[in-house]
């Protein structure tokens, strides 16, 4: 490490006070001779040093901090000029304040040095020093209180280091600071309420791990400037006064969480102006489409309406994109010759834009789902043909890596608002984003690497703020992602590049996937990585977007240096990522194409007359599956065999009537949970149609998530989300021996409680289509990992269509759950689910079955058991006795009695699901109400009822006999669990399904 570079001024210039006037040419020149001779001298022989305290700091300095080698920093006792280093120490040799003749240090700059360490104590001795940058090294530990005490400090830059714990309040002593820089550290806490003393020009914070709200007291910094807070760790709304200072040019707040908030307006002479990110809604205000200072506006990724004034101003660097705009976009804005970027919008009308430069209108459109709404201003409205793949060289030229062929985009250079799509293939990529503060020097959207051989790993394309890589034209179904990336920018071949830091997240179909992801972690030593995704496609289009978080560094090697890049992408259909597309394999010869024709044709002959005779069956029930066109994801039989380890008895988690639940796990690593449906009964078409077309459309927090399903051949499998903790019957059920027993206390309870309601009450009033579920009960409520409930399902479910009041059907349900104007004539509304409901909470409080429940021969269930207490006004007795005293007898005694009122036997007076969800949670008052059995007569009480349901089975049985083969009884009447369970146990009740002859369930 060589010294830093020194100057400082000599007394030299006073001899110029000893000269007389010329007298001539010659006595000039003589004279400017010996000018310059004694100046030379003079500059040679003075040598001031530094002060005895400022000696000792510099060696303390060198000491404590180290160079890449581990080697202390050496630093001199003296002045010395050095060009070549890259430290430069300043000396100021007229203050000689004590008269002594020593000089001062005044300026001390480590920038990109990469040393390591901590600042030591012995460096507050310089007491007159107004500039210091330590700026892109590797100093660790807590930023030193006593920097305060450099009150002579104007400029202090702590950027690009490891610094953690909190601001020291001892900056605020800093009087005469104008610029405070701490960004890409890992700072903590608030900023110090004694920052509010200073009245800063310049203050970024940005890329640290700091907390609270924006503090007002920087709205009183009048002399602001520049004020950057890119992913601070700050959240909450931006002080109004901040938008109001006069000087501010330069505004930049990215990726703040906290409420939404509206924008009321902008600094009035601000020239960039950068709030990404930051949850704003509303209307954008007219100060920002008028303004007169404006160069850069980015309010990209927020929640912004409204439309674009006719008149609005076009600024060189305009980034609209990912809000909620609307209207028309102005005709001015096309051609303008400025950088705008309106992806990710919902405009109704963009101007003839075909041959627009600089303007990126992907995903512009209200248009959605085809390719107009994916390319708005392309002239290509329908796909030539549907592709399966597709591969691309990012920032390259062509490669062949075996027999796949990598498309280049070399060519495309791309610009800060860029949308391109490759007319010969099936994809494209959009560009948003400027370099900032890279002075025109920045090497562009491009980057080359100098040192790998790997043709893949050799270049990259890179963002300021979004990259998307998007294919359309694609077969819907499964894909697999693979993601290339080479960190060819923040390398070891110079010192300080070392100390580079790049995040970016990583979005697949607009799910995050990893956020703060970082190729040199991920690389673990090497200078690439690559990532595999699993993507479903339902629209014909993937699409993969990178989004640089504003975390990272931007200063290293050079300011203008961030955001997210990427080397090479592969995209396959299925579960591989080697898909050479048809026709990039070598041609086949005609002859032998025509001879192999002929044997097709032979084959395929001798194959239609086995599929008629052998194999019919089992083809047109997959045919006729398919031909419903299920809205849903599909996988592969091939799939789901490695995800449950070929349905290993070991994974099996249940079993139904209509066949096994089994345990798996995708390839990147989700836990599904596999219904099998038995391809032994017909009836299982009707129910896995049915369960597909009620779920794939419903979406709530207390409903289980349908991944997919699979149709090959004979199969028919249902792909859910895997519930850790089973059903809700063997939490409530189970006993302490088995090893998925859980003790559920009072607060879980309800909670439970409470979400069953609000799935039920989704179902019936808040969704898209009205369903009626048929079959609540606690084995179809399950358990997520926090035990929340979501219920599951479907293939019993009926849609409740508004125009009608109730749909008459025949019974399909579980006795002791059924509503007995349902079960006795088959009347059927949402009201029975209510019912079902009831029943449900009353078990949930007790811990008891109401079907097994049993106390003497007086009660036959459970509900029986609590009409009977009821009326005896001792309702707590039913609260389960393993919760001892631990619950809160108020929401007890509320459940209770919500509970029986649901269960009342006539449906006109059981509440609605929303007026359960409002009565729970205590908003409004329940009603005491004694149910009276004798609505019904004798057969709602006593074992009458059960009788009546063994009756009707036993008809059900026989009018079925001629429909279905003996085999597909087995289910029907006496399976010991549902037929939909996906975690079964196997409870007391009797399942009682009679089913409609159609084909769908009615």
């Amino acid at each position: 490490m060589k010294t830093y570079s020194s100057f400082f001024p000599t007394r030299a210039p006073n001899m110029f006070t000893m000269l007389q006037p010329p007298r001539g040419l010659l006595q000039f020149c003589r004279v400017m001779v010996v000018v310059i001779t004694l100046f030379s001298s003079a500059t040679l022989v003075v040598s001031y040093q530094l002060h005895p305290d400022e000696v000792t700091a510099l060696k303390q300095i060198g000491k404590t901090v180290l160079t890449q080698g581990g080697q202390p920093l050496e630093l001199g006792d003296a002045c010395i000029q050095d060009s070549e280093a890259n430290s430069t120490t300043l000396c100021n040799c007229t203050l000689n304040l004590n008269n002594d003749s020593y000089c001062h240090i005044t300026s001390f700059d480590l920038t990109r040095n990469y040393i390591s360490g901590n600042i030591p104590e012995e460096w507050a001795s310089m007491k007159h020093l107004t500039y210091l940058s330590l700026t892109s090294n590797h100093l660790s530990g807590n930023i030193p209180w006593y920097l305060g005490s450099f009150r002579s400090l104007t400029y202090l830059s702590l950027e690009a280091n490891q610094f953690s714990g909190t601001i020291p309040y001892q900056l605020g002593d800093l009087v005469n600071l104008t610029d405070l820089i701490l960004s890409s550290n890992q700072l903590e806490g608030t900023l110090p309420k004694t920052l509010a003393k200073l009245n800063l020009t310049n203050f970024r914070a940005s890329d640290n791990n700091l907390s609270g709200r924006i503090p007002d007291f920087i709205g009183n910094w009048t002399n602001l400037n520049r004020l950057e807070l890119y992913a601070s760790g700050l959240q909450g709304r931006i002080p109004t006064a901040i938008l109001s200072l006069k000087k501010l040019t330069d505004l930049r707040i990215t990726d703040m969480s906290g409420p939404e908030s509206n924008l009321p307006n902008i600094p009035p002479r601000v020239k960039k102006l950068v709030l990404r990110n930051i949850s704003l809604t509303g209307v954008i205000p007219t100060d920002v489409w008028t303004s007169d200072s404006l160069k850069t506006l980015d309010l990209t990724f927020n929640k912004l309406e409204g439309g674009i004034p006719g008149d609005a101003k076009s600024y060189d660097f305009m980034f609209l994109s990912g809000n909620e705009l609307t209207g028309s976009v102005p005709n001015s804005f096309i051609n303008s010759g400025n950088k705008i970027d309106l992806s990710y919008n919902n405009f109704s009308r963009l101007p003839s834009c075909q041959d627009a430069q600089d303007i990126n209108t992907y995903r512009s459109s209200f248009i959605k789902n085809n390719l107009r709404g994916l390319l708005p201003c392309s002239d290509m409205l329908e796909c030539p043909k549907s592709y399966r793949s597709f591969h691309v060289n990012c920032g390259g030229p062509d490669e062949t890596s075996g027999s796949i062929l990598y498309e280049g985009d070399e060519s495309i250079k791309g610009d800060a608002a860029t949308i391109y799509s490759n007319k010969k293939s099936n994809w494209g990529f959009s560009n948003t984003g400027d370099f900032m503060d890279d002075e025109a020097k920045s090497p562009g959207f491009i980057l080359r690497s100098n040192y790998s051989t790997e043709p893949l790993f050799s270049t990259a394309r890179r963002a300021a703020i979004s990259l998307t890589y998007y294919g359309y034209c694609l077969e819907n179904g499964t894909y697999t992602v693979k993601l290339d990336f080479a960190e060819i920018q923040f390398t070891g071949d110079e010192l300080h590049k070392r100390v580079g830091k790049r995040f970016f997240d990583i979005y697949i179909q607009g799910k995050l996937e990893e956020e703060d992801f970082n190729i040199e972690e991920a690389a673990n030593g090497s200078y690439k990585t690559s990532r595999v995704f699993n993507a479903i496609v339902t629209d014909t289009t993937l699409e993969i977007r990178l989004y640089w978080n504003g975390k990272g560094t931007t200063c290293i090697p050079k300011r203008g240096n961030y955001g997210p890049l990427i080397s090479a992408i592969t995209v396959c259909s299925g579960q591989t990522t080697y898909c050479p597309e048809p026709g990039e394999a070598s041609k086949i010869p005609i002859v032998v194409g025509v001879v192999t024709s002929a044997l097709l044709l032979v084959f395929l002959v001798m194959g239609v007359i086995c599929w008629k005779f052998y194999f019919r069956d089992k083809f047109m029930r997959e045919r006729d599956l398919k031909g419903l066109d299920l809205k849903t994801g599909s996988f592969t039989l091939r799939q789901l065999r490695a995800a449950t380890n070929n349905f290993d008895s070991a994974e099996k988690i249940g079993e139904g009537g209509f066949g096994s639940v089994y345990k798996g796990k995708l390839s990147d690593g989700t836990l599904i949970a596999v219904k099998q449906l038995s391809p032994k009964s017909r009836q299982g078409n009707r129910e896995f149609v049915n369960e597909i077309g009620m779920i794939s459309g419903l979406q709530h927090p207390n409903l289980v998530k349908l991944y997919g399903c699979c149709i090959e051949g004979d199969q028919l499998l249902l792909v859910y989300e895997y519930m850790e903790n089973n059903s809700l019957a063997k939490a409530l059920f189970a006993t302490g021996s088995e090893t998925s027993f859980l003790m559920l206390d009072w607060p879980t309870r309800y909670k439970i409680c409470v979400g069953i309601a609000r799935g039920l009450a989704f179902l019936h009033e808040e969704s898209a289509i009205r369903i009626v579920h048929r079959d609540i009960k606690g084995t179809n409520v399950l358990l997520d990992k926090d035990l929340s409930a979501k219920i599951s399902d479907f293939g019993l479910a009926k849609l409740n269509e508004e125009e009608n009041t109730h749909i008459s059907t025949r019974v399909a349900g579980t006795i002791g759950y059924m509503a007995p104007e349902y079960a006795l004539w088959g009347y059927l509304t949402d009201k029975a689910d209510v019912y079902s409901f009831g029943v449900v909470a009353l078990e949930i409080v007790s811990g008891r079955s109401n079907s097994s429940y049993r106390t003497t021969n007086e009660f036959v269930c459970l509900l029986d058991w609590a009409h009977g207490l009821q009326k005896k006004r001792n309702l707590m007795e039913i609260v389960d006795p393993k919760l001892q005293s631990e619950f809160n007898k108020e929401e007890a005694e509320r459940m209770i009695k919500l509970a029986l009122l649901c269960t009342n036997a006539s449906p006109s007076l059981r509440p609605a699901m929303s007026e359960v969800v409002s009565m729970l949670e205590g908003q409004t008052t329940i009603q005491e109400m004694i149910s009276d059995p004798s609505i019904y007569g004798d057969d709602l009480h006593s074992k009458r009822l059960e009788g009546h349901y063994q009756q009707v089975m036993d008809q059900s049985l026989n009018s079925t006999q001629d429909l279905f083969p003996p085999s597909d009884k087995s289910w029907i009447g006496n399976s010991s669990t549902s037929a939909h369970d996906l975690y079964p146990i196997n409870p007391e009740s009797i399942n009682l399904n009679i089913s409609e002859t159609s084909s769908l369930i009615e």
